[in-house]
């Protein structure tokens, strides 16, 4: 492929989504990092925007399903850029409605022209002609329920058994299909320098229709325009953060004036909404693995006005052996983790992850909990939290940290919206993306009693 035809864009939106998905599947790149960087990039107007990302991410969410739609009308082998092609090209005939499918099929054939040559682009024409006049099999062919749904919502069948085996076939089947419907905008208000309705106005002059979240105070749920592009954001009046990562920081609910620790804290969501709870006093050390994420957290703290929160480059795992010990009031944990809980928001986890993965994560969450309670007072308050829905990484870890450490107990979750109190259990806290349509999530709360070991 010579190198004018790799440009991401020139124009065309299909072409550019196509690029992108190769991308993605070729770099394990995370498409919603490479769509806004394209977006961000050519400075691609909101029109195109819009079909760029519908095209990225639904053609991603339903790859399994088209992959089923196509295998009877593909023969041998194809190229890995033409598969691509035919899944989005049959994603739009499929589920975007407002596309007529003859315009889909014409320009995948010129798609295909482009990037190949006369036999690929015939050979497109006919399949996707093909599936228009016998039109795709049904699922109802596919007699193991589990596959079926595994097919019918495209996630992987192991993490489909994994989870009826855990939470049951309805369940399951409700979170599988939330995750294939697009997120909404949520954004944070920053209570430290405005009220939500004086945000609520701001917004509203600048042309974004926002209204008020059902669950949590701050939280703001965006109808109509970009947070990034508004003033409110660029004045630190709000932040992008998904509403049930605002969670972490309502539990701990760390008062004024306390020392604080957030161990795993790029690129700093929940760190500077740690801040805003403690109405900007006390002190908060944020830490990461990485460096250069710190960054991110510096340019946050910065553009919100807090000046409480300082960085530290530090591994999480080793953190007793540099931090004072028994020396903050609260430490949130915010666990590296598999990330299952947001496959709405990046649809390529569900591809990417191995079940063998899940279960070398756990030695990572035990470590740095264990180096959390050294570095907790006495009477203070520990909140873990994964962005993912595996109950070996959640409930699993949870049980394996307090058979070591009986010198912390699991305590009620206070400070949780109403509608998710009757959802806790023992201190443990399960959001599926059903439950408030937002990520999933895991928060468990802990008080330090007794001597440390």
């Amino acid at each position: 492929m010579s190198k004018k035809k790799q440009v991401i864009w020139d124009g065309n939106v299909r072409d550019a989504a196509l690029t992108i998905l190769l991308t993605i599947d070729k770099s394990q790149a995370y498409s919603n990092l490479l769509l806004h960087q394209t977006i961000e990039k050519y400075k691609i107007d909101a029109k195109d925007r819009g079909l760029l990302t519908e095209l990225t991410y639904g053609t991603l969410q339903h790859k399994l399903t088209l992959d089923y739609y196509l295998e009877p009308f593909i023969r041998g082998k194809v190229d890995i850029w033409v598969r691509w092609l035919l899944r989005m090209s049959l994603y739009q005939m499929q589920y975007l409605t407002r596309i007529p499918a003859h315009a889909a099929v014409n320009e995948a054939v010129e798609i295909a022209k482009r990037r190949g040559h006369k036999g690929i682009a015939s050979m497109v024409n006919g399949i996707l002609r093909s599936i228009l006049r016998e039109g795709v099999r049904s699922t109802d062919l596919i007699e193991d329920a589990n596959e079926r749904l595994a097919i019918e919502t495209s996630h992987p069948q192991w993490l489909v058994d994994r989870w009826v085996e855990s939470y049951g076939y309805d369940k399951t089947r409700e979170m599988l299909l939330e995750n294939n419907i697009a997120p909404l905008q949520t954004v944070r208000v920053n209570t430290t320098k405005a009220t939500v309705e004086q945000v609520l106005t701001t917004l509203e002059r600048e042309g974004v229709k926002a209204r008020r979240s059902e669950y949590i105070p701050e939280c703001l749920h965006l109808e109509s325009g970009q947070a990034a592009r508004t003033g409110a954001f660029r004045n630190g009046l709000i932040t992008i953060q998904d509403e049930s990562s605002m969670l972490p920081a309502k539990v701990l609910n760390p008062q004024p004036g306390m020392k604080v620790l957030d161990m795993c804290a790029a690129p700093g969501g929940k760190t500077t909404h740690l801040a805003e709870v403690m109405k900007n006093e006390g002190s908060i050390l944020a830490t990461d693995l990485h460096p250069k994420k710190l960054d991110l957290i510096e340019e946050n703290v910065a553009r919100l006005g807090l000046n409480i929160i300082e960085t530290a480059p530090l591994d999480g795992r080793k953190a007793a052996g540099f931090l004072q010990k028994e020396g903050y009031d609260a430490i949130l944990v915010d666990a590296p983790c598999s990330g299952l809980g947001v496959m709405r928001r990046k649809p390529d986890i569900k591809y990417t992850k191995r079940e063998e993965d899940l279960e070398s994560l756990q030695t990572i969450q035990l470590s740095i909990l264990n180096n959390a309670v050294q570095l907790l007072k006495q009477d203070g308050r520990l909140v873990y939290s994964t962005c993912t829905v595996d109950r070996s990484e959640n409930e699993g870890t949870v049980q394996a940290f307090l058979k070591e450490h009986p010198e912390m107990n699991l305590v009620p979750i206070e400070n949780l919206p109403t509608q998710l109190e009757a959802k806790q259990q023992d201190g443990m806290l399960q959001v599926f993306p059903q439950d408030i349509g937002s990520d999933g999530f895991f928060v468990a709360a802990f008080v330090k009693k007794g001597a440390s070991n």
